[in-house]
């Protein structure tokens, strides 16, 4: 797989659609009127993408469950975009943060602003990201709107010949990114209201499949149960008030139960809910490396019956 020339432009996010020609001359209500029903289409990109998620999240498990990395790579708004998703799987899923890679073209001074010309390295992108010797198991999410950026199309090129699975979306149907990736998904946009501005109907719908890819992910990795985060890391009061309902919400306990059962468990929720099943605590990590972590699992063997949970 080699970089390719550019698309000619306009590609459909670089388009311009003649109905915001003089968007700058209406009253603010339809200004806005047309951003949110741009939002919409968006979604409704996202919503025609399901298939092509769920090949990609299928793929993804088995390398994640035997120990892989998720990689996030892009340039400009949607690297920063996907630096968002990957970092909110820290504390809301308590994802480890060895087993998280963030590559953005220009590095972290780019979060802040723009990094010329970092976009169009591509022999920095391949240096960057076999700097980190992705293998087997590890999983790379590279986003791009046009899906043409040359430091994303390279990262993924890359991670691909090192035998990562690699997963590429971008919001135009037939690009370079979607082609070299093992699993493209296309998630179409078309032209914004203000032309080439893929901040917008382009980023909600990159945020938006990013967040259905990973959380379906980490439900499927056991770091939610009964539709509870309860691997998320307590690390202020609020959240320790939060894990205390979880706790009792799950198992029917006390508050001072839930409060003392959560302090036994270094406040990690599943650890707590299984103290108040009568797990020894001996028993805890046993078990739940016998069920991949899974709290379902582990409450079937507890009572093969069938019985909820709760």
């Amino acid at each position: 797989m080699t970089l390719d020339a550019l698309p000619p432009f306009p590609t459909l996010t670089e388009g311009q659609d003649p109905r915001y020609a003089d968007v700058d001359l209406w009253p603010v209500a339809s200004v806005l009127d047309a951003l949110v029903e741009s939002q919409m289409s968006a979604i409704a990109a996202v919503r025609a993408a399901v298939p092509r998620m769920e090949q990609a999240v299928t793929a993804a498990l088995p390398r994640l469950m035997a120990g892989g990395r998720l990689f996030y790579v892009g340039a400009g708004t949607s690297g920063r975009i996907g630096m968002q998703d990957g970092v909110e799987l820290l504390p809301t899923f308590g994802w480890e943060p060895e087993r998280l890679i963030l590559l953005l073209a220009g590095g972290n001074d780019a979060v802040y602003q723009a990094a010329e010309g970092a976009e169009d390295r591509d022999d920095v992108a391949r240096a960057e990201i076999l700097a980190h010797d992705p293998c087997a198991n590890d999983v790379v999410l590279g986003i791009a709107a046009s899906g043409s950026t040359p430091y994303t199309c390279a990262a993924i090129g890359a991670a691909r010949t090192a035998g990562s699975l690699t997963i590429g979306i971008a919001c135009n149907p037939s690009c370079q990114l979607l082609n070299m990736a093992e699993v493209g998904i296309p998630v179409v946009t078309g032209m914004e209201v203000i032309s080439g501005s893929t901040r917008l109907k382009a980023g909600t719908a990159q945020k938006a499949t990013l967040n259905l890819i990973s959380t379906t992910l980490m439900i499927r990795m056991g770091h939610a149960y009964r539709g509870q985060m309860v691997d998320m890391r307590v690390v202020n009061d609020k959240l320790r008030r939060r894990a205390c309902r979880m706790v009792r919400s799950l198992t029917g306990c006390t508050e001072q139960q839930a409060m003392a059962t959560l302090q036994a468990a270094n406040f990690n929720v599943k650890r707590a809910v299984m103290l108040c099943w009568g797990i020894p605590a001996d028993q805890i990590e046993t078990l739940l490396s016998t069920h991949d972590d899974n709290l379902r699992g582990v409450f079937a063997q507890l009572h093969p019956s069938g019985a909820s949970g709760d």
